[in-house]
């Protein structure tokens, strides 16, 4: 059974860092597969959840949406299974629901089938 578990959201302020961590168990061939970061803003649809970073298995691709280009640095641990979101110079505009997800192949382009729970980041202005 994978499991998908995000940790490090919470309340800052408007300009402050945050980290986001996201660690794939009960797979063992975690550096065969893309890894991204989704976010929903509080009060909108499932449907509107925003793709905000990717990485490909290897960790030398990555893709960013124009909001956060900049400001937002995805990595991965292959050796620790987990992958990383360094967000800086937060906006009150990046207030979401942060999810993590797995890809099925080793870059995005085969569909997602896996999503963690989510962790809840709040910027304050």
């Amino acid at each position: 059974q994978v499991q998908v578990e995000e940790s490090g959201g919470g309340l800052v302020q408007a300009g402050d860092s945050v980290m986001l961590s996201c660690v794939v168990s009960g797979r063992r061939t975690f550096d065969k597969y893309a890894m991204g970061w989704f976010r929903q803003v509080p009060g909108k649809e499932r449907e509107e959840r925003e793709c905000v970073a990717t990485i490909n298995y290897s960790g030398d691709t990555t893709y960013y949406t124009d909001s956060v280009k900049g400001r937002f640095t995805i990595s991965r641990d292959n050796a620790k299974n987990t992958v990383y979101l360094q967000m800086n110079n937060l906006k009150p505009e990046d207030t979401a629901v942060y999810y993590c997800v797995k890809e099925r192949g080793a870059d995005f382009s085969y569909g997602l089938d896996y999503w963690g729970k989510g962790t809840l980041v709040t910027v304050s202005a």
